[in-house]
């Protein structure tokens, strides 16, 4: 492959102008127990405090509608989420909303399914339309909100997903066999609150998976495609993935540091609180950065892996029914992906791979240098050997790499050009890592 096949073409006009957004943020051990106030600066009566059943079942939840009790709000506990959002499961909770509404304010607590949650009902409950209108092209309608949404209060009790800082929702299209989102800045909470404290009964397998996705977030908005690689945008063609840039790249730099320094020690000790404090740490600056400069090819490619799964049941995850954890999912292409880009951006592969592992020596080829402490690292906190290890073959490769292909909205991220041919080497590749 020559230089000039790895890059984009050089735009005519090139874009000179990148975007940031961010929540509100609290965070720190505690901070949970002061969204009553925090809520109560927004004159906020009706809040519906949203999550799954089995964060239902630690309590937290119901502690947090109880302290909005305490300043005088009126708070319901819906704890129906379920875990890696369905359209299905989002209609239940919209409907579920509606029924009983209407609220000033929601307060997702959870993982990323429960926030996600939490932001298709916050829209479907201030917008006209249905869901499918709302979710990306071409698997859904594309549409955009055309009303104001209400306050959103995202409380993250898993280290990973990072949903308390983007503008995403994710659901599983279950006709269409593919993983989706819904996309708008003013999908974004208002506020979040990282309270490490909760993060503390998050099994090993939820923190290995989850914190995968932290790692991936990090490194894909850091090899993301640069804004400046792009063509000037009039102001309403601006989108919140506008590509990697100076202060997204910030955040994923200081997030893969605590990585290296804390993934292993959280997936092996649980009751390790600076471990888990870091992890969280490291789980809102990943968000930070990749909810603004985007995510590529591993995030396109989880997307059917995840959406059409097989029977796999992963350790410290509801056994009811199989499922590929989201951060499992993007993890196990992410070797070959980042093998694929390289050439794109050889000095970004190499800055990321001495970031996530200070101690590692360079390989000859440099091509394998973050592919390799990826793997290691992986290995090290059981992560499976590949797509292979989740139940697929070869004879998948064409039906999950269509699935990809419609992720377009992320592979417009990559710093190289990506075809359904590479798309499929990449999981042809991945079918087994080591």
């Amino acid at each position: 492959m020559t230089g000039d096949e790895a890059v984009y073409t050089a735009p005519s006009n090139p874009e000179s102008v990148f975007t940031y957004g961010a929540p509100m943020l609290k965070f720190g051990s505690g901070a949970s127990a002061e969204i009553g106030f925090d809520l109560g600066q927004y004159g906020v009566r009706r809040v519906l405090v949203v999550t799954d059943p089995g964060v239902a079942a630690t309590g937290a939840p119901q502690r947090v509608a109880d302290q909005l009790a305490g300043y005088g709000m009126e708070a319901r506990v819906y704890d129906g989420a379920h875990v890696e959002p369905t359209d299905e499961s989002l209609l239940a909770a919209i409907e579920h909303a509606r029924a009983t509404g209407p609220w000033d304010a929601f307060v997702a607590v959870g993982g990323g399914s429960s926030i996600d949650t939490a932001k298709a009902v916050n829209l479907l409950t201030s917008n006209p339309g249905e869901l499918m209108d709302y979710v990306n092209a071409p698997v859904g309608g594309g549409r955009a909100p055309s009303q104001p949404l209400k306050p959103l209060v995202a409380v993250p009790t898993t280290t990973g997903t990072g949903a308390e800082s983007t503008t995403v929702c994710v659901l599983d299209v279950l006709e269409q066999k593919v993983k989706s989102g819904i996309s708008h800045v003013r999908l974004r909470p208002v506020l979040a609150v990282v309270d490490p404290d909760l993060t503390m009964t998050q099994p090993a397998g939820v923190t290995a998976a989850a914190g995968m996705d932290i790692l991936c977030h990090a490194l894909e908005s850091y090899t993301a495609r640069p804004y400046t690689s792009y063509e000037h945008k009039k102001p309403e063609e601006r989108v919140p993935y506008c590509g990697s840039n100076p202060v997204a790249d910030m955040w994923a730099e200081r997030a893969l540091n605590l990585l290296a320094r804390s993934f292993r020690t959280a997936v092996r000790h649980g009751d390790d609180a600076q471990a888990r404090a870091e992890m969280a740490l490291a789980a809102t600056f990943a968000g930070l950065g990749f909810g603004n400069a985007g995510v590529h090819i591993p995030h396109a490619n989880a997307y059917p892996i995840a959406g059409r799964v097989k029977d796999f049941r992963p350790d410290g995850y509801p056994q009811e029914e199989p499922m590929v954890p989201h951060g499992m999912a993007v993890a196990l292409t992410a070797p070959e992906a980042f093998r694929f880009t390289f050439d794109a951006q050889p000095e970004r592969h190499l800055r990321a791979a001495e970031l996530l592992d200070p101690s590692a020596a360079k390989p000859n080829d440099l091509t394998e240098f973050l592919p390799s402490v990826l793997m290691n690292l992986m290995k090290d906190i059981g992560i499976p050997n590949g797509i292979g290890g989740v139940g697929y073959t070869e004879a998948d490769v064409p039906a999950l790499a269509e699935g990809a292909m419609k992720q377009q909205r992320l592979l417009a991220t990559a710093p190289r050009p990506v075809s359904e041919d590479d798309v499929s080497g990449i999981l042809t590749r991945s079918i087994t890592l080591w």
